[in-house]
């Protein structure tokens, strides 16, 4: 596999079609975790690393598996029960190695089971046909798309704290701006605003 195509795989997936600010997806856990930099950080570790995994574990059972059985109509109920066996176990893992990281991360830990970025992933590995590698490398440029919008958001709500915002819009309709501000600089990066 060629190195070029998988380098544009993960830049695409990050920055082209970021899920956040160009698909529109995974905005509940994107809202409600990016209040601070410290849950973003660590949302964003979490969620790269189920990505990465649930992408790997999902081809291989799909190549394997469910074509030579002929049961790729079973796509979503088989990935989201890959999805969850594997974030049961990172929720497992991350109880016992970072404590105070799990209760921060609160309820949004258990949803990213069924969160339609970690789902639209294995989906779209499966819909494209991509190789191993390739399903790997759009894992991974998905989440780091999803980690650089936590980030970014998180830094800026971080500033709004202190800032003077009206009253009306303190709070999440700021929020709401300020995403769409930056899904409107994310869609430059494909092309889509022509001058």
């Amino acid at each position: 596999m060629e190195f070029g195509k998988l380098f544009e795989l993960v830049i695409a997936a990050s920055l082209i079609n970021n899920f956040v600010f160009t698909r529109f997806l995974g905005l509940c856990i994107f809202f409600g975790v990016s209040k601070k930099m410290e849950t973003s950080v660590g949302m964003s570790i979490t969620f790269t690393a189920v990505m990465v995994v649930s992408a790997a574990l999902s081809w291989v059972v799909y190549e394997n598996v469910m074509i030579p059985l002929d049961l790729t109509f079973l796509k979503i109920i088989i990935f989201i029960g890959i999805v969850a066996a594997f974030v049961q176990s990172a929720d497992t893992i991350m109880k016992k190695v970072s404590p105070t990281m799990y209760y921060k991360l609160g309820v949004y830990l258990a949803l990213i089971t069924t969160n339609c970025i970690i789902l639209a992933v294995p989906l779209i590995n499966a819909g494209e046909h991509y190789t191993f590698f390739e399903s790997m490398a759009f894992g991974l440029g998905s989440g780091l798309g999803f980690a650089l919008a936590l980030i970014i958001m998180a830094s800026i709500r971080e500033k709004l704290e202190v800032a003077d915002v009206p009253r009306p819009f303190r709070g999440l309709p700021i929020s709401f701006i300020i995403a769409g501000l930056i899904a409107l600089a994310f869609t430059g990066f494909s092309g889509l605003i022509t001058l």
